[in-house]
């Protein structure tokens, strides 16, 4: 029963004083590998952040392109014992006596990523005799600001807009394990698109990879200089959807028809660059308009949109959003994490477990990996 009462006092974020001292407290060691980002770290649930360790690979896989799964699997393997080691030190805690559950990234992500995390995660936890959960990363993802904003959480039901490397998704969270997906893209998420374009242009990558770069290459630009690049498209219009293809693609046409980037000078680069990330821009805000509109329709108070991932880290998209929702007749609270944790990391995995660890849902140390795992599946 104490664990059912804690868990729910976590949903409504019921943490005064008094409720907090009855409340049963909890400390998790969280691990993170589902792409190229080795993370770890201890978070508790009193909202406090113990330690937050990750460990990029950007310089690895710049020579590829793109992630390379070989490589990013080997690098998780040289990195997790020491990214868990770091934060343990950091968060100044004994994995014996002070850790009382192990979460880790069940899915979706990269298989063999997936599998360095796990692998850890499980043999810790059976070895020390710990209780075990694995999380969904995108929910994750969703989920962040209910410890990020505290004390102004974003209440259910609330709009989540994820947009990372791997996915751009808007979805309706009902509850912490509810979700519906809304909108998605039949073809490449809003990070693979900012990922080619930055490519296309050959920007020199940032510690945060390609899309970054994209992005500190158009603050050093100013507007949008008077250039003749034809005006990039706004598709599946009126859907409830996304295409980044179409805009990548537009760039790419673009390029190959001026004979290629060599025959671009550096206020041409800039000026196609500002133009895909405002397209990108101009994209997400025509959907997430569709999205409020369709709660509207269906008798759905929607307050709270969060928006994160990757992607959200970006500040001018930021600053789009923040202007297109302003001009809506019913006001909607917009909820980004700070930018360090929009990328992936462990924290969130630890969070996202929190509920379930206070309700002692628990699993069992020989379950399966999700690499392909639909949100509107959650199974626990």
């Amino acid at each position: 029963m104490l664990g059912q009462w804690s868990a729910r006092l976590f949903l409504t974020g019921c943490h005064t004083n008094h409720l907090a001292q009855r409340c049963r407290k909890f400390t998790v060691l969280a691990i993170e590998s589902s792409a190229d980002d080795t993370c770890a770290a201890v978070v508790k649930s009193s909202r406090e952040i113990c330690s937050n360790v990750v460990i990029k690979q950007h310089d690895l896989h710049e020579a590829y392109g793109g992630i390379h799964p070989a490589v990013a699997i080997e690098a998780h393997q040289r990195n997790m014992p020491l990214a868990v080691k770091r934060a343990l030190a950091e968060a100044k805690v004994d994995i014996v006596k002070d850790i009382d559950g192990i979460a880790f990234t069940r899915g979706p992500g990269i298989g063999g990523c997936l599998s360095v995390g796990s692998n850890a995660a499980k043999t810790l936890a059976a070895a020390l005799n710990k209780p075990l959960v694995g999380v969904h990363h995108m929910q994750a993802h969703a989920l962040t600001p209910l410890l990020t904003s505290w004390p102004d959480i974003p209440k259910f039901p609330f709009l989540s807009l994820l947009i990372s490397g791997g996915h751009t998704l808007i979805l309706l969270a009902a509850s912490l394990k509810s979700f519906r997906v809304l909108a998605t893209t039949p073809d490449e998420s809003i990070g693979r698109a900012f990922d080619k374009v930055s490519r296309m242009l050959e920007l020199k990558w940032t510690k945060l990879g390609p899309g970054a770069a994209l992005e500190e290459f158009c603050k050093d630009g100013g507007v949008l200089a008077p250039l003749d690049i034809p005006p990039f498209p706004r598709p599946m219009h009126g859907k409830l959807g996304f295409s980044y293809a179409s805009l990548h693609s537009h760039a790419e046409r673009y390029i190959n028809k001026r004979g290629g980037v060599a025959s671009l000078d550096d206020a041409e680069r800039r000026s196609l660059a500002l133009g895909f990330q405002a397209a990108a821009a101009t994209h997400l805000e025509d959907k997430l308009l569709l999205a409020v509109n369709w709660c509207t329709q269906n008798n759905i108070n929607v307050e709270h949109i969060v928006v994160s991932g990757g992607v959200a880290s970006n500040a001018f998209l930021r600053e789009r959003l923040h202007a297109c929702l302003s001009h809506l007749q019913q006001p909607i609270s917009l909820n980004f994490p700070p930018p360090s944790l929009c990328t992936d990391n462990a924290v969130m995995i630890g969070w996202a477990s929190m509920h379930r660890f206070l309700a002692r849902d628990h699993d069992h140390y020989s379950i399966d990996l999700r690499p392909k795992w639909i949100i509107e599946d959650l199974d626990y």
